[in-house]
């Protein structure tokens, strides 16, 4: 762990992963301190980039998108990585991208409705794309862990 956070600063991230909505005044209280210094230590965790933002988690399945699926993808070349990125971005569905080692270039996750929509998706829209060499789907069937890292 780096030294730019203390015991009380970990102690703050800890509750807001719980719940980014905390209100300071709350932390404080369990946290024995005064509004003013929760107040201070997060913002200073977002100057120092520590805090990136705060998010509402969406169930995407009571939403009516029940498949998600990972899919590797091999470049025709390296070099195209970049422009392969920012094509896949344009792409609604895929809701993480990353740059990876190994056998796959990029690991992209994708969200959709059904089976019929991911095959349209990979069918029509990835895998006509000419700097994709190839793909490897991996349907999700079930995510028991997801989190933050626990600081």
């Amino acid at each position: 762990m780096d030294d730019k956070i203390d015991t009380l600063d970990r102690q703050i991230l800890r509750f807001l992963q719980q719940d980014s909505r905390m209100p300071f005044l709350e932390i404080a209280r369990a946290l024995n301190v005064s509004g003013g210094t929760i107040h201070a230590r997060v913002n200073r965790l977002k100057e120092d980039g520590i805090i990136d933002g705060s998010k509402i988690i969406i169930n995407y399945n009571t939403l009516g998108y029940s498949v998600a699926a990972f899919v590797g993808i091999r470049l025709s070349k390296a070099g195209s990585v970049q422009q392969i990125q920012n094509g896949l971005a344009e792409i609604p569905e895929i809701v993480e991208i990353h740059y990876t080692t190994g056998s796959y270039s990029l690991l992209v996750k994708i969200v959709v409705s059904d089976m019929n929509s991911l095959y349209e998706l990979l069918s029509s829209r990835l895998q006509t794309m000419k700097e994709i060499q190839s793909t490897e789907t991996f349907v999700i069937l079930n995510s028991p862990v997801m989190r933050d890292l626990k600081l």
